[in-house]
């Protein structure tokens, strides 16, 4: 049976429109336009960024555990080390704080010199992989109160014990190990997201490009001021009533048993977390793709229910094409002209 065709069709397109037909080819030339248009604006998308990272980092078998993670889904983290870890703890009054007694720290020591060793060979193994290492000051102690000059004796004891911190374990230093202590510690976290005046010209004066010290309401464009770049850990809706609460382990902590270990309720915990970090991550992937930051510590708190949503999380969402789960240092580097510059908008 031979094929019959609909009235005045023989020059009928897909967009509806007849041979010589002006009206209709302008409007395919319109629609053409917005899909090219369209087309740009989807490839001109910036990934969704994600960083992750870690305070303190003493615990060795915690070490092997983010260093896993990363492994599996593609991640890179910033880890933000306490250099008393890094000594020994027979050797604890070679450290001394500003205003403080020697031997005196907020987070005890590095436990035996085979432990400092192990530890020492994470944080090299970490760095050649393409993690960051950051600085989390030593002691942990809260500088609210602390002058420029205290700031900066603490960053000076920071550097000394890390270049030192092979031969006070009785250990060889691997070739490289202190041209990566004076020049490849950039970052910086105070303890307690506590800061004072004194230590942004600190910062400044010991060379740090960048200090994610800072707390927002939401996920926040990183603020550059002169040379300095600020970080800032979001405050995300959390929980039955979706409060908010900063994206960090010891806050949910507080928040889930009021700081005190209900390992019982580690699984419900661990879902809340989840789901807090997995909101936020898709509210900012449809809207605004500002970086979600997520803070956690080498600590199992309430039966290592953080550890537990975070590896779900980025086992979920660092190995999609559209996000880069990326150090603060890697996204400096990818984004060199992404930070709101309040010099340059009057603030």
């Amino acid at each position: 049976m031979p094929s019959v065709s609909p009235p005045h069709s023989a020059a009928i397109d897909p967009l509806g429109q007849h041979d010589g037909d002006g009206m209709t080819s302008v409007l395919r030339s319109i629609i053409l336009a917005l899909a090219l248009t369209a087309a740009s604006a989807a490839q001109a998308s910036p990934p969704q960024y994600v960083i992750i990272s870690f305070d303190g980092a003493k615990d060795n078998a915690l070490w092997e555990r983010s260093l896993k993670l990363g492994d599996e889904t593609g991640a890179r983290f910033t880890y933000f080390l306490s250099c008393v870890y890094f000594i020994p703890t027979e050797a604890k009054a070679s450290y001394q704080a500003p205003g403080k007694s020697a031997g005196r720290s907020n987070v005890g020591f590095g436990d035996t010199a085979a432990d400092v060793q192990v530890r020492l060979a994470h944080v090299w193994a970490a760095y050649q992989t393409g993690h960051e290492i950051a600085s989390h000051a030593c002691g942990h102690f809260d500088g609210k109160d602390w002058s420029q000059a205290d700031w900066t004796a603490e960053f000076r004891t920071f550097g000394t014990v890390m270049s030192s911190a092979w031969t006070a374990s009785s250990a060889a230093a691997p070739a490289g190990w202190d041209d990566f202590i004076r020049h490849g510690i950039k970052g910086f976290r105070v303890p307690y997201l506590s800061t004072s005046p004194g230590l942004a010209p600190a910062l400044a004066e010991a060379g740090f490009d960048y200090d994610a010290s800072g707390v927002s309401r939401g996920p926040q464009a990183p603020v550059r001021k002169r040379t300095m770049t600020e970080f800032a850990l979001p405050m995300v809706p959390e929980g039955p009533s979706s409060r908010r609460i900063i994206a960090m382990d010891y806050n949910l902590f507080v928040r889930h048993s009021g700081g005190f270990e209900r390992a019982s309720q580690a699984e419900e915990f661990a879902e809340r977390t989840y789901q807090a970090f997995k909101g936020a991550f898709e509210a900012e992937l449809a809207g605004n793709r500002t970086p979600l930051q997520i803070g956690l510590h080498f600590q199992l708190m309430n039966g290592g229910a953080y550890w537990t949503a975070l590896e779900r999380f980025a086992r979920e969402v660092c190995v999609k094409p559209d996000v880069a789960c990326v150090s603060y240092a890697d996204w400096l580097r990818a984004n060199p002209h992404r930070e709101v510059d309040t010099a340059e908008a009057g603030g």
